[in-house]
């Protein structure tokens, strides 16, 4: 008997033999055993003489009254029932896979990986999911963690503030996130050739509103530096209004320096000459603990970690 474990591969086993063994143990009989595959009884004995050549063992004993398997016919007939349960569970599994690649994910996303991580990584699910329906909240990580937690949203990409704590989330770092100060095309600060952060103090600004972590560190920047916030400030987080307001006006802005290229290769805004002494706390994927995710958020949650790897 050949004892290599993919015999079967060389030897061509196929799922009729095994269709053939499990209708002759519940049949006894060849003759019926081959009408219940719409198979001839001449077809049905030599799929199973055939069968036996290849295992060098006699499968059933042939009697007058019909047929016993031996013990390697009971051994085969077990090994088939579970071959051909195991088949039928992977047809079930591709039906769920593809039910759920033409269903409904819900993400949230703070804006840096909104920016650059999350289109590609959209764009290379839609290629294999184009019927899969996803929405994307961009949002601070608080007000994204509310809907994470109540189950409006299957995962998210953000941080989890000290205040929230993680217990019950699930976090998979990606990377920190450095800021940098922005202003309109042309604005008279990219002139200079040493810019200090005690000229940035006293300019006006459009910044995250306070409590925001982004706020809270620009603030801490200056008064590390000793110097006083700057107190000239229009509060928002409108993405459309911040780029209107520092177009038409010589206001600064600071934001995650993966945002402002996006805006300074759009030619919409500039990167001021200045490395600040300010970070963000590093962002991940966050989920709930025991959140079991559709097949359609898994092959985006998988995708996102992939160009994740990628990007940082």
């Amino acid at each position: 008997m050949d004892t290599n474990p993919n015999w079967f591969l060389r030897a061509r086993l196929k799922t009729r033999q095994l269709l053939l063994l499990i209708a002759l143990d519940e049949q006894r009989n060849i003759h019926r055993a081959a009408e219940e595959l719409h198979m001839t009884q001449p077809a049905a004995s030599k799929q199973l003489k055939d069968l036996e050549e290849m295992l060098d063992v006699q499968l059933f004993e042939r009697l007058p009254r019909g047929m016993e398997p031996t013990i390697y016919g009971e051994t085969m007939i077990r090994h088939a029932r579970m071959a051909l349960t195991s088949l039928s569970l992977a047809h079930d599994d591709i039906v769920a896979i593809k039910s759920g690649l033409a269903g409904q994910v819900e993400i949230g996303t703070i804006m840096t990986p909104g920016m650059a991580l999350l289109p590609r990584a959209l764009s290379q699910v839609k290629q294999t999911a184009p019927r899969l329906r996803i929405g994307v909240q961009m949002e601070q990580s608080n007000i994204l963690l509310e809907q994470l937690r109540r189950g409006r949203l299957d995962f998210m990409i953000g941080r989890i503030p000290e205040r929230d704590g993680a217990a019950g989330l699930g976090y998979e770092e990606l990377t920190d996130e450095p800021a940098c100060a922005v202003v309109r095309v042309g604005h008279p600060l990219l002139a200079s050739a040493d810019l200090r952060l005690e000229e940035l103090a006293a300019q006006p600004w459009v910044l995250p509103p306070p409590g925001s972590i982004l706020r809270s560190r620009f603030e801490l920047m200056f008064r590390r530096a000793g110097l006083a916030v700057p107190v000239n400030i229009i509060d928002t987080t409108a993405v459309l209004l911040v780029t209107a307001l520092l177009q038409q006006t010589d206001a600064l802005n600071v934001m995650p320096i993966a945002v402002a290229r996006y805006y300074a290769s759009l030619n919409v805004l500039s990167i001021l000459p200045i490395e600040l002494p300010c970070r963000m706390d590093a962002f991940g994927i966050i989920t709930v603990d025991g959140h079991l995710l559709s097949p359609g958020a898994q092959l985006l949650l998988q995708t996102v970690r992939r160009v994740a790897q990628e990007i940082y």
